[in-house]
């Protein structure tokens, strides 16, 4: 279907799940979830929506919204973690590794306990783009945290005693966890970072109780495995895929969906054919949506984004589900805004494409051919062996890098966090040498056109639309958070720290806070008042990729790591 079809938005995901919910009424996460006081696991709720129905904050009174407490971390350096709040207790961490865990009165700020994890010095190394850590989940009164050094912990919520720790992945391999993982029933699933490294991407699903492995699924065929063909030789065998952010889940099919990262090396000559005509060589399941049961973890369907990707379009962005009205049907959608440029409307029961459409600025490709389920590329723009090329947008950082979006019923708009810049691209010979990058590239930065770095865009899925934007001068900002108030929560680069009306985009309160921000903020309520909380610490690593640029970007604000909680007093 076309996006001329689309009429309108009529229901998020949780609200459509509730009939399926109701059967799993033992459920702690469901339980959790249903609580609209709580903010239980890292979307707010299974389909990564990140809204809120709380209204007690809107947008006739935001702009009396006054700073409750704030909370120094105890950590400098890229601070990214979204806190999750079960009943009156607030879950917070810091960066490297994460360094702490707190668990903090969600109305005052008081300390309970915090826990200190015991993370080696050297992992600064292995972790590509810096040593963050963007939160922890909970189910069954326990707090699940990965790990820097590739490990996941279970915590007793009450009192921060560990009571488990599994070995996920080999840290010096350059595989690190730095986001929280997803729950369904007993099942804990994570996965890992390490694209750039040369890893070989998994998802690996770990008893509730125990910590014992239930499953692992490797998301890069090894030779004679189904799709090994997509690969020259055993080139998947160090091919990337890595799904280190945030997982979605369905209840009513059961599936679990998860991005996975860019294929390895970047140099598309040592794992494809090195130019556009590559055939079968796609290189799966990277820069690809996956389908999983979370049961067995195997593989229902796939959707890949940028097939035998150069450029580094890492698919692993989040996936939002919603059901979406389309034309005379209500269509149970995935909805995901690809670091390609494009935006992605999927059938999340089928895995049926609907749509995908620009929803920022795009030169590799004409457009995104959902018959054929590949860009119509440009091919000036696919850089290769002897073919270095200039002015490639999106950057590698993407139209949208991990800062969450967010999806209001309300408005029927998805709020993304956008890039506008863009790169040159050449590539070199490249060799694999355990826990060093495994690349083959250079990929100078360039400011994107317009006079602007970043934008806060209000999409509409339906009509495949901007609706309205902000426009930032630097790339990299703030997380969204959406509220039955009718606002949006954001922050940037220079420390800002924004309400806007969700329907129009007026700004109607700001405050600077200090420190870069890129954590996407979170709303709960406790004895019936309705907080906004926001986690502030820069990030040091992502900017020493990109140049000039990247030094705007470390000029605007210096590190910081603190947790500010504000309400309308």
């Amino acid at each position: 279907m076309r996006s001329r079809q689309f009429v309108a938005v009529i229901s998020i995901a949780i609200g459509t799940f509730a009939a399926d919910f109701a059967v799993s009424a033992q459920d702690s996460v469901v339980k959790a979830i249903t609580n609209p006081d709580q903010w239980a696991i890292a979307g707010h709720d299974y389909g990564n929506t990140r809204f809120s129905p709380l209204k007690q904050i809107n947008s006739e009174n935001v702009s009396k919204l006054s700073l409750v407490y704030s909370f120094s971390l105890g950590s400098l350096r890229s601070n990214e973690s979204s806190p999750i709040v079960i009943g009156n207790t607030l879950y917070v961490t810091t960066s490297w590794g994460p360094k702490y865990v707190y668990a903090l009165d969600a109305a005052t700020g008081a300390r309970k306990w915090t826990y200190e994890p015991e993370i080696p010095d050297d992992v600064l190394q292995y972790a590509c783009c810096d040593v963050n850590n963007r939160g922890v989940t909970f189910a069954d009164g326990k707090i699940f945290v990965g790990r820097i050094d590739g490990k996941l912990t279970a915590l007793d919520a009450a009192t921060g005693k560990a009571l488990w720790t599994a070995d996920v992945v080999d840290y010096k391999q350059g595989s690190v966890i730095t986001s929280p993982p997803l729950v369904v029933r007993d099942k804990v699933i994570t996965g890992f970072g390490g694209g750039e490294y040369g890893v070989r991407g998994s998802l690996q699903a770990f008893d509730l109780n125990t910590g014992k492995q239930v499953w692992k699924t490797f998301t890069v065929p090894a030779p004679g495995e189904p799709g090994s063909d997509t690969w020259k030789g055993d080139t998947g065998l160090r091919g990337g895929g890595a799904a280190w952010l945030v997982g979605s889940y369905d209840p009513k099919t059961d599936t679990v969906y998860w991005g996975t990262s860019n294929p390895g090396p970047w140099n598309t000559a040592v794992r494809s054919t090195g130019d556009g005509n590559f055939g079968k060589l796609t290189n799966l399941y990277t820069a690809s949506t996956l389908a999983l049961d979370p049961n067995t973890g195997a593989i229902k369907w796939h959707i890949q984004g940028t097939p035998a990707d150069a450029w580094d379009y890492d698919g692993v962005n989040e996936n939002i589900l919603a059901d979406l009205k389309i034309g005379d049907n209500t269509v149970p959608a995935l909805m995901k805004a690809d670091r390609n440029g494009f935006f992605f409307v999927a059938n999340r029961e089928t895995g049926k494409l609907l749509s995908a459409e620009k929803y920022v600025f795009v030169n590799w490709a004409e457009k995104w051919d959902i018959a054929t389920l590949r860009a119509v590329e440009n091919p000036d723009k696919r850089p290769g062996p002897a073919h270095p090329v200039k002015d490639i947008c999106p950057n590698v950082i993407g139209g949208k890098n991990w800062q969450p979006m967010s999806f209001s019923p309300q408005t029927g708009l998805v709020y993304i966090p956008s890039n506008n810049f863009c790169m040159d691209f050449s590539v070199s010979d490249v060799s694999y040498k355990r826990g060093t990058f495994y690349l083959g590239a250079e990929f100078p930065s360039r400011e994107g056109p317009g006079g602007f770095l970043g934008e806060l865009v209000a999409w509409d899925p339906v009509k495949n639309q901007k609706v309205w934007s902000l426009k930032e001068d630097l790339p990299f900002n703030g997380g969204t958070l959406s509220t039955g108030g009718n606002l949006v929560f954001y922050g940037n680069m220079h420390g800002d720290f924004h309400a806007i009306n969700a329907a129009n985009g007026k700004i109607l309160w700001k405050k600077n806070l200090g420190s870069g921000i890129g954590a996407g903020p979170v709303t709960y309520a406790v004895d019936g008042k309705q907080y906004v909380a926001v986690v502030v610490g820069r990030t040091a690593s992502i900017p020493a990729f990109l140049g000039d640029i990247g030094k705007k970007m470390t000029a605007a604000a210096p590190e910081g790591g603190s947790l500010f909680v504000f309400s309308v007093e």
